[in-house]
């Protein structure tokens, strides 16, 4: 039996950091994964260059079952305090825009600085350790794992949510929680893209790789950014910040003109062009081919800019400035960028991350029901939230 201060369970991104963090204060600390390249999901962020935090990041970006939980982390452990440790390691970075955060040269910098914290601490990284079973007893958590039996005082579930299951995604961290009492709330897929019901993906399919400015909203939401249209149907940032607040069944709506009052465009080029053909108009405006497919899609007849009579105009502005959509689902799991749902945060302190009911039990990170927006804002909850419990554990 082996014995140390604090097992971490999950050598991700909040895994890491709380691990760092609490072997600076003396704790003597394992990190445990079962995964045999450690940072995987660090290492393909943000395209291969980690969009390590936002520069604007708050409560505000966040969803949960409480809004509130999230802050006291988020307060004690900020954006600019990460920022500064990346500085402070050397690691050139960039604004890429909304206040994204990106490394200049790869996310795998990210990485060393989690590794290079931990081993300046003194934390121990186990890697390709799977964990078999947990049990409390009165001095802690015995764990029986694939290389060997361990005994700590405190336990630290850091092992994320189940999107990117390619990358080793698991319900582990859930099942944990629900055996010592804790209660899950539903999961689903966050921050991933739309599927489409056949007749309108046989149309939209063919506009595969474009690309559009849009404001994409519903009843709870609304994200101005680019919309990009797929073979299978509907991503880009846009997409997938409103998936989060999408339920099956409902509606999004599409403004294709978020820059431009369309209506306005298309007046003057009345004046000015009469004798164009709508299509010509909207091209100045829109890809060629985003005009050949959506004037047919939306109903809509081409003809010479000076036949629009009353109305008409305003009807085809209306067409791109509210383009509602039914997506058929998501492309779930598999390309989510993360997990909704998870470790309901009423079992948690949102001052230390530790259970409420069992002492020395601490959930961080995603599998807690905090998830947030594209852009950054849950790798600074995994630093926030894996600080505060590295203070605690």
């Amino acid at each position: 039996m082996q014995k140390t201060d604090v097992v971490v369970i999950g050598a991700g991104a909040a895994g890491l950091f709380c691990a760092a963090e609490a072997a600076r204060r003396g704790r003597k600390v394992v990190v445990m994964d079962h995964a045999k390249r450690i940072g995987g999901k660090i290492l393909m962020s943000g395209g291969g260059r980690c969009n390590f935090t936002n520069m604007y990041a708050s409560h505000e970006n966040y969803l949960s079952a409480n809004p509130h939980y999230c802050k006291s982390a988020l307060s004690r452990y900020t954006q600019w305090d990460f920022i500064s440790l990346v500085a402070a390691n050397g690691i050139a970075y960039h604004e890429k825009t909304l206040g994204q955060l990106f490394c200049d040269d790869s996310a795998k910098q990210i990485v060393d600085l989690l590794l290079d914290e931990c081993k300046r601490a003194g934390a121990q990284i186990i890697a390709r350790c799977e964990i078999q079973q947990v049990e409390k007893d009165t001095s802690g958590f015995r764990l029986e794992t694939s290389q060997g039996s361990w005994q700590c005082e405190s336990l630290v579930v850091a092992t994320g949510g189940l999107s990117m299951p390619k990358l080793g995604a698991s319900p582990f961290g859930y099942k944990l929680a629900e055996q010592f009492g804790l209660s899950v709330l539903p999961t689903r897929a966050g921050l991933v893209p739309f599927t489409l019901h056949e007749e309108d993906k046989q149309v939209l399919a063919e506009l595969s790789g474009i690309a559009v400015d849009c404001t994409a909203s519903n009843d709870e939401a609304s994200f101005k950014e680019a919309l990009l249209f797929t073979h299978r149907g509907l991503s880009g940032p846009a997409v997938l910040q409103i998936s989060s607040y999408w339920q099956p069944g409902q509606a999004v709506h599409f403004d294709l003109s978020p820059n431009l009052s369309l209506h306005d465009f298309l007046q003057q080029a009345q004046q000015a062009q009469p004798d164009a053909q709508l299509s010509t108009i909207l091209s100045q405006h829109y890809p060629k081919r985003l005009i050949q497919i959506a004037l047919p899609y939306f109903g809509l007849t081409n003809k010479p800019m000076k036949q629009y009579q009353g109305k008409q105009l305003q009807q085809v502005a209306e067409a791109f400035n509210d383009w509602a959509v039914k997506p058929n689902g998501t492309e779930g799991y598999r390309t989510a960028e993360v997990t909704l749902g998870g470790v309901n945060t009423d079992h948690l302190s949102s001052k230390t991350m530790m259970s409420k009911d069992v002492e020395g039990l601490f959930f961080i990170g995603e599998v807690v029901d905090v998830t947030g927006w594209l852009g950054g804002y849950n790798f600074q909850w995994a630093w926030s939230s894996g600080w505060v419990a590295g203070q605690n554990c």
